[in-house]
């Protein structure tokens, strides 16, 4: 069994690349920052077999705290495409100085649509609240986004 929670401190260890997210939400916080949460599925594993992939995936909510600074840019116009989930290339972070604070900024840059989320966070907390699911795709469908 996997882990169902995590944070900041296990960052290292942890990869979006091609997660796809289902939701997107904003919540207001204190001192004019927010909560950013995207609903996703987690890719746990990729196992190879015979030079095909399979995934171990998990619904999950990311939560990002006292986010600041957010910027958005999505375009499923250029690709003509229908709406759906947008998958995320990977999760990066940087420090960067301000004047009064240093920043810890986070980038998300997107596979599909062409894309990317770029915003101030002090941290971001990850739980699971579906089941793993074994899957040939990198996402779940909408019947296999059950709760645990």
């Amino acid at each position: 069994m996997h882990p169902r929670h995590w944070t900041l401190s296990d960052f290292e260890n942890m990869s979006w690349h091609d997660c796809h997210v289902h939701g997107f939400r904003v919540f207001e916080a204190e001192h004019g920052s927010g909560e950013l949460q995207l609903d996703l599925d987690y890719i746990l594993e990729w196992k190879e077999h015979q030079e095909k992939f399979s995934f171990l995936l998990v619904p999950v909510r990311l939560q990002f705290h006292e986010v600041f600074a957010l910027r958005v840019a999505l375009d499923w116009a250029t690709p003509t495409a229908g709406m759906g989930p947008f998958s995320i290339s990977g999760i990066e972070k940087r420090a960067e100085p301000r004047t009064e604070y240093t920043a810890t900024v986070w980038r998300l840059p997107l596979n599909w649509p062409e894309g990317l989320l770029e915003f101030e966070a002090s941290g971001f907390t990850q739980i699971a609240w579906g089941r793993e699911v074994h899957s040939s795709r990198q996402f779940l469908a909408a019947e296999e986004r059950v709760a645990a």
